[in-house]
């Protein structure tokens, strides 16, 4: 391994290490034994889900308890304001309208966590533990004011993480949050199923069902990954003898996935977001939309399915352009044999691209909901998603093509070094 790659992977540990420790430090103010009472008696509904998304954060209301959340939601909502208007689609694709772009984001992401630390602050003041202490031991609005700007300045500085990770280390940063958020639980919730087992309210063949249902959740997740459409391409002689020393691409590889673990994530963070910003009514029309949304609830997984399939046609759009493809296929004297350059090519590659997509987005839609479904069924105790699962190993698969990736970069600048 090189000095290089070993230096990018230690960047990416120590910045995750930080991201860690920041989760054990809690809001100024708060009972957290209060809190985690509240978590514990909640943990098959959205906030246990919203507290696995932040690593357990969110339970002992740490200054990152909102997770990398908010940057996502406005992430979504500039991708769909990008789309929507073509000047804003412009700017996306250039290189210093990408700075001001990715400054809107910024700028949403504050005020989206503003928003959601304040409706939090809000719902902790009615909120008691078993013995009648309040979750709040300072002043409210003094207590508000604190938790937003130290919930703030948390997302914020999760959200320079990222970055770091992406620009300084290996693989995608934020996905990596969300990646290590998730792992982190692991060790807790097989204590918890060994006690459930220990207590005789789990079955030890519900358990090993559980097992079964997690290996072909992550080996459907895997082969999916790993396939894609290898569309041939055919080149002039002229152009094969003038590039003789250099590869040339003799295919285009069409992923069954194109849009990767987005769709989840995006469809997670815009089905948490009103939930969120609920808990904090009293309102019993509020409260009843609120418990409606419940993950552990048919219809929430019903509109997880219907959004991740919306998200994985809406990214793919996005990634996928054809026309490029088309066109750096045409200036490179290729073809797709039987297909015309130009207009006909990127017609084709579309169709390709809308058939893989289709098939695509129904594996996202059924693993994110129907490990969930067969869990049900067992009736365990406890919330279990194929979500959680999907990016866990779609960061892992990533990261690993990111690593492999720069080693045969380091390989053939060492081979060109020596003359070879």
């Amino acid at each position: 391994m090189s000095q290089d790659l070993t230096k990018k992977i230690l960047i990416t540990l120590g910045f995750i290490f930080v991201y860690r420790v920041l989760a054990y430090v809690p809001v100024p103010g708060v009972n957290i034994n209060v809190i985690k009472e509240f978590f514990d008696s909640n943990s098959s509904n959205a906030l246990g889900m919203f507290n696995m998304f932040s690593g357990s954060a969110a339970e002992k209301l740490s200054i990152i308890s909102l997770g990398i959340m908010p940057y996502i939601t406005s992430s979504i909502i500039m991708e769909l304001l990008a789309a929507t208007f073509p000047a804003l689609g412009k700017m996306k694709k250039e290189r210093d309208g990408m700075v001001k772009y990715m400054q809107i984001i910024r700028y949403a992401t504050i005020g989206i966590t503003i928003i959601q630390a304040i409706g939090v602050s809000v719902g902790l003041g009615s909120l008691t533990g078993r013995g009648g202490e309040s979750a709040v031991m300072i002043e409210m609005s003094t207590f508000t004011a604190i938790a937003a700007v130290s919930m703030l300045a948390g997302t914020m500085l999760l959200m320079w993480i990222g970055e770091q990770i992406t620009q300084r280390g290996i693989g995608n940063g934020i996905s990596l949050i969300i990646f290590a958020g998730i792992v982190s639980g692991i060790p807790s919730a097989i204590g918890g199923t060994i006690n459930l087992v220990n207590t005789g309210e789990l079955n030890f063949l519900v358990v090993v069902g559980i097992l079964g249902i997690i290996l072909i959740t992550v080996g459907s997740i895997i082969y999916v990954e790993m396939g894609e459409r290898r569309i041939p391409v055919s080149y002039a002689r002229k152009v094969i003898m003038q590039n003789q020393h250099k590869r040339i691409m003799n295919y285009v590889p069409v992923k069954v996935n194109l849009s990767g673990v987005i769709p989840p994530i995006f469809a997670s963070a815009i089905l948490m977001f009103p939930s969120t910003i609920m808990q904090a009514s009293t309102n019993p029309i509020v409260r009843s939309i609120h418990d409606f949304l419940n993950p552990n609830s048919y219809f929430f997984n019903f509109l997880t399915f219907i959004f991740v399939i919306f998200f994985a046609y809406f990214y793919a759009s996005i990634i996928f352009n054809a026309k490029d493809i088309s066109e750096n296929l045409k200036k490179q004297g290729g073809f797709i044999p039987g297909v015309r350059p130009g207009e006909s090519t990127a017609h084709f590659l579309n169709e390709v691209a809308s058939r893989l997509t289709f098939w695509g987005s129904i594996y996202l839609g059924l693993i994110s909901t129907l490990p969930w479904v067969l869990v049900k069924f067992m009736g365990v105790p406890f919330y279990f998603g194929g979500t959680a699962v999907l990016i866990v190993v779609q960061v892992a698969l990533d990261t690993m093509r990111k690593i492999e990736a720069q080693i045969y970069m380091n390989k053939y600048e060492t081979l060109s070094a020596v003359g070879l």
